[in-house]
């Protein structure tokens, strides 16, 4: 450590200041800030280098990426896409049961999985839900988000800070905190969040039309024509009860039989083999339908690619096509070449009545299946550039029960005491692996790196500020200030101070710093620090005041169009409500 003769904790408490004041600007990116004022305490000294290396064995980290793996199986395999269809038809048929079982679903959903891929995913779902309602999508943009956050809180697995401060608490010396130990105070929380929600949501949330709404666009949606073979399972069913072609994703909008193109209700005519039916359907729905047999996708140019040559990627038409408006069938694959054109996309527009009579335009996005030879000729040609891997992937709906049966299996033996959660999270992320249930690059992709590199940089500063005696003097500080408050006057001060902090910079950030102060407190005031620890994990997770303090909030942010005020308008009534009743159970539950 540098001499800095006794101002050693001046100095730690000064990087704070600083850091802090980094977060509120937003220069860098938070896992950015984080990581350089974690490199300037190491360079001070102020960190021992075994110390900053005994950081990465810290569980809560790992534990974390292992339930994004677990959320990004639950995508993959179709679970989210079937409750958010769920939710839909249940809104259209009744509008206030819908809204009820969509709130409840969230908080559900979110208690259990990561609250943020639960809201990115089911973004487009709200804003479809809006337009069936006859509402503004802002209406319930924001209360999507706010759910999600008090859904996280009613679980120790159901947000990243809840885990992280247990594992904080843990190392200070604490009993770790049970799966759902925390639950009781989470549902009233909830139930107070979501009351709070209906009584001045409708008043204080804007009114803006889906038109402003980034979000209302939903994934590519491509036109495809599927050819249906003797051996379908749908044969003799109407075209509109057909199970594959049944989903939110999908929308049929022709069936061509023996030439004739018949356009009307689906749901009274029976599927035959031989149809071709003309749907549109989103990019993981369309691959999904490529991958069952007895249906052919799209239109064949050449020879079908062996399966080992087989490469399915998004292509975009140049403007110097060797064909003006060309057909698919005016590609060129080259002398030996096959592509299969699995669909075409135009922005905002449809690209045609069917795929075989769609003109292709500058600009129109096509899903190919083809071989790595025919690709290059396309490309050689002048036909296709960009050529990527698609957006979205086919789901993998067989193996939904397994992964229920992994999340499950977490859930109940962490409750149990039979193993660590950490543990149990890594063991299921090892079975949804070997089972396909995801495939490995996807699931490293759905870890988020920017979370875990704040959360390992914070526990860095936060080991900094202990070494340094920055806590230390906090504490010796807060003492005679505190010491005069009622138990649950002190319980509202904690929980104030990290929610007015998590509204400012990022939670994670927060939990990290004030957790390890709340406990070196608790000990001279002669309190039981859980109930303290558990105000700093609520608090540094019920952010509603503001767009930047929680990760789900940014999403529907930016989705929404919303401005800085809207949230200041309806979040800080919600902060006030939320905390009061919050601190209420803690007292009761976890007495001081």
């Amino acid at each position: 450590m540098i001499a800095l003769n006794g101002f050693e904790p001046y100095v730690a408490l000064g990087l704070l200041v600083l850091l802090f004041a980094a977060f509120l600007t937003e220069k860098y990116p938070p896992d950015v800030t984080a990581a350089g004022g974690a490199a300037v305490f190491i360079l001070l000294g102020f960190v021992p280098y075994d110390d900053a290396m005994a950081v990465f064995s810290n569980p809560a980290p790992i534990t974390i990426a292992a339930m994004f793996i677990i959320s990004g199986a639950m995508v993959r395999t179709g679970l989210m896409d079937a409750l958010a269809d769920l939710v839909v038809t249940r809104a259209e048929k009744q509008p206030i049961a819908g809204v009820a079982i969509f709130l409840s679903a969230t908080i559900l959903a979110s208690a259990f999985v990561n609250n943020t891929p639960v809201v990115l995913v089911l973004i487009p779902v709200v804003v479809r839900m809006a337009k069936s309602l006859g509402l503004a999508p802002t209406q319930l943009l924001i209360p999507r988000s706010y759910a999600a956050i008090l859904g996280g809180t009613c679980t120790l697995i159901g947000t990243s800070t809840n885990l992280l401060v247990d594992g904080i608490a843990r190392g200070s010396g604490l009993q770790g905190f049970s799966i759902f130990e925390i639950s009781g105070v989470g549902l009233i929380a909830a139930v107070t969040g979501i009351a709070t929600m209906l009584v001045i949501g409708p008043r204080l949330l804007p009114h803006r039309t889906a038109a402003s709404i980034a979000g209302a666009a939903e994934d590519v949606v491509y036109l495809t024509d599927i050819s249906v073979m003797p051996g379908f399972e749908g044969i003799g069913m109407p075209v509109g009860a057909v199970p594959a072609f049944n989903r939110a994703g999908i929308r049929v909008t022709g069936l061509r039989r023996r030439g004739e193109t018949i356009r009307g209700d689906f749901d009274a005519i029976p599927l035959e083999a031989r149809d071709t039916v003309l749907l549109q359907a989103t990019t993981s729905e369309l691959l999904t339908l490529s991958g069952i047999e007895a249906l052919v996708t799209g239109l064949k140019r050449g020879a079908d690619p062996t399966e080992e040559d087989t490469l399915t990627v998004e292509a975009i038409l140049t403007p110097r096509s060797t064909v003006p408006r060309p057909r698919i069938s005016d590609l060129s694959v080259g002398p030996r070449g096959g592509v299969r054109v699995l669909g075409v996309h135009r922005h905002n527009h449809v690209a045609g009545p069917d795929l075989a009579a769609a003109r292709l335009r500058m600009g129109d996005r096509l899903l190919v299946r083809a071989s790595a030879s025919s690709l290059k000729h396309l490309a050689e040609a002048g036909d296709l550039l960009s050529v990527s891997r698609p957006s979205g992937r086919a789901f993998r709906r067989t193996k939904a029960p397994l992964t229920l049966l992994a999340l499950a299996a977490v859930v109940g033996l962490a409750a149990l005491g039979i193993a660590p959660i950490g543990i149990l999270a890594l063991l299921a992320v090892a079975g949804l692996l070997v089972l396909r249930c995801i495939d490995n690059d996807e699931a490293w992709g759905s870890v988020d790196g920017g979370i875990l590199i704040l959360i390992f940089a914070m526990l860095i500063v936060g080991r900094g500020l202990e070494e340094s005696g920055a806590v230390e003097l906090l504490v010796s500080a807060l003492i005679p200030f505190l010491e005069v408050l009622p138990a649950f006057g002190l319980l509202l001060a904690i929980y104030f101070t990290a929610s007015i902090l998590t509204e400012l910079v990022t939670n994670n950030a927060v939990a990290v710093v004030l957790t390890p102060i709340v406990i070196a407190t608790a000990e001279p005031l002669g309190l039981d620090p859980r109930g303290l620890v558990v105000a700093v994990m609520f608090a540094a997770s019920a952010s509603f005041a503001t767009p930047i303090g929680y990760q789900t909030n940014t999403l529907v942010y930016r989705t929404g169009a919303y401005t800085f005020t809207d949230f200041l308008r309806i979040g800080v009534p919600m902060n006030i409500v939320v905390g009061l009743a919050t601190c209420a159970a803690i007292h009761f539950l976890f007495p001081l």
